[in-house]
């Protein structure tokens, strides 16, 4: 299972997030605790935003273990943003390992990751691309789950620049049905193994979208009888890394820094579990909000 972090703040280095805290990403692609697969070495991806140069996210990403990519390492040393994303992936069986299966996946001002699966991806991916208008099937490059659903993310958006973070949670919430609904009329119902809603066979859906302004995170599954895969939040002034020790400042007091990781980043207080099939949405003043996914 794939591990993220997405954080919107104060201007932050990517090693805040990615080598300095005691369970960064780097640490979770190597032994993530909180997932039955510890080791996600099959590449990673890194996007951040300077909005003074660009509202689109430069995205930097590669096949290569996040732990031993020099280019990472030196990168998220000097590189500061008010957003940023990283991943590090344990690929689905039967999917290429690739740069372009890699996340995060971007397209204009928006960037998406996702851990987690689709039921039945491969019976339903011909009707999903088929039902994508044309701007959407473009931004469409690789072969993943994934970045099939950030595709129908981007028609329930629409084209519109600067939408709304409710608009961005309708269309996540949008996005996450549809593909539901279409993997649970793609199940065979001779086969008792393949119900609708056999616990072999869900749709886990954790996932992050932002336009560097806003940004939506979920924490979702179709199973009936377990949790769905991890994911956390912190919020407080601003997050920091000193001497070795990462800490939110004044944690759950004021709305300056807001992080959503599948994993505690580090032991400081403050972390909350986000409930089952719940919505995060993270304002553009960083306060954040709930919503069940009902």
């Amino acid at each position: 299972m794939c591990r993220f972090v997405l954080y919107q703040g104060p201007p932050l280095s990517i090693a805040s997030l990615v080598t300095e805290p005691s369970h960064s990403i780097i640490s979770q692609s190597v032994k993530a605790i909180e997932s039955e697969e510890p080791l996600n070495g099959d590449g990673f991806g890194v996007a951040w935003y300077v909005p003074e140069v660009s509202p689109q996210p430069a995205v930097f990403r590669s096949v290569s273990p996040a732990w031993s990519n020099m280019n990472l390492l030196d990168l998220a040393r000097v590189t500061k943003s008010p957003c940023i994303l990283a991943h590090v992936r344990a690929a689905t069986r039967g999917l290429a390992v690739t740069e372009l299966n890699c996340h995060p996946f971007a397209s204009g001002p928006y960037a998406f990751m996702h851990n987690g699966d689709i039921a039945r991806f491969g019976r339903i991916r011909r009707k999903i691309l088929v039902g994508l208008s044309d701007n959407a099937f473009h931004a469409v490059k690789g072969s993943t789950d994934s970045e099939h659903l950030f595709g129908v993310f981007l028609d329930k958006i629409g084209p519109q620049p600067n939408r709304p973070v409710d608009a961005m949670a309708d269309a996540l919430l949008a996005a996450v049905r549809e593909v539901v609904e279409l993997s649970r009329a793609a199940a065979r119902p001779n086969d008792p193994h393949d119900a609708p809603d056999s616990e072999d066979d869900d749709c886990d859906l954790n996932i992050a979208v932002t336009d560097g302004n806003h940004a939506v995170a979920c924490r979702y599954t179709t199973a009936k009888n377990r949790e769905p895969s991890s994911l956390y939040m912190h919020t407080g002034r601003r997050y920091v890394c000193e001497g070795g020790v990462c800490s939110m400042v004044s944690p759950e007091k004021g709305t300056g820094a807001v992080i959503v990781s599948s994993e505690r980043l580090s032991d400081d207080p403050g972390w909350q579990k986000i409930p089952s099939n719940h919505l995060v949405t993270i304002r553009d003043d960083r306060t954040v909000d709930l919503r069940a996914m009902n």
